[in-house]
């Protein structure tokens, strides 16, 4: 595991599995969010985002997360490892809304980006229903060579760190 793309839905985990990849695979994590928006929240244009995953991939080893379906086919092709994070809607928006209470609004670094608005909450809500058969579906076309963990909860995604840690050391 030295590519390591982390995918899912807002809420579900993707940045605290990234940071505990990335400490144990000894590898450098990228935040997509923090890639794609500045510190007032606008966003970069598509084709340098795409640019900027480009530029990430092309390295030897990484753990990158973030979901950004239109630009997932560019992670896909170079990992070797994807990693969704298939949580409940209940979990995800739980996930939201106290990572909200933990660290405020805004942007605070280690991939904890925060910005709460209905949107947000209307996405994470139709997320399963909505995004999570087009994330499935780029994972079969463009993601056939790479191992993929899907992680239901959270119970079992510590388990599986643990094991992953267990096989680093």
């Amino acid at each position: 595991m030295k590519k390591v793309a982390i995918v899912g839905c807002g809420g579900s985990g993707k940045s605290h599995v990234a940071r505990e990849l990335g400490r144990f695979l000894d590898a450098p994590v990228a935040h997509l969010d923090a890639a794609f928006y500045d510190d007032e929240w606008n966003a970069l244009p598509m084709d340098k985002f795409t640019d900027v995953q480009r530029e990430l991939v092309a390295q030897p080893r990484w753990v990158i997360d973030g979901n950004y379906n239109s630009t997932l086919p560019v992670r896909l092709e170079a990992c070797d490892t994807v990693v969704l994070m298939d949580v409940s809607t209940v979990a995800a928006l739980y996930g939201i809304f106290s990572r909200q209470i933990r660290y405020g609004a805004g942007h605070k670094g280690n991939g904890v980006h925060n910005r709460i608005h209905w949107g947000v909450i209307k996405y994470v809500a139709t997320y399963r229903r909505k995004m999570r058969p087009r994330v499935m579906a780029k994972i079969e076309e463009f993601g056939s060579g790479a191992d993929v963990v899907l992680l239901a909860n959270r119970r079992q995604t510590r388990r599986w760190l643990r094991k992953v840690a267990a096989e680093q050391s």
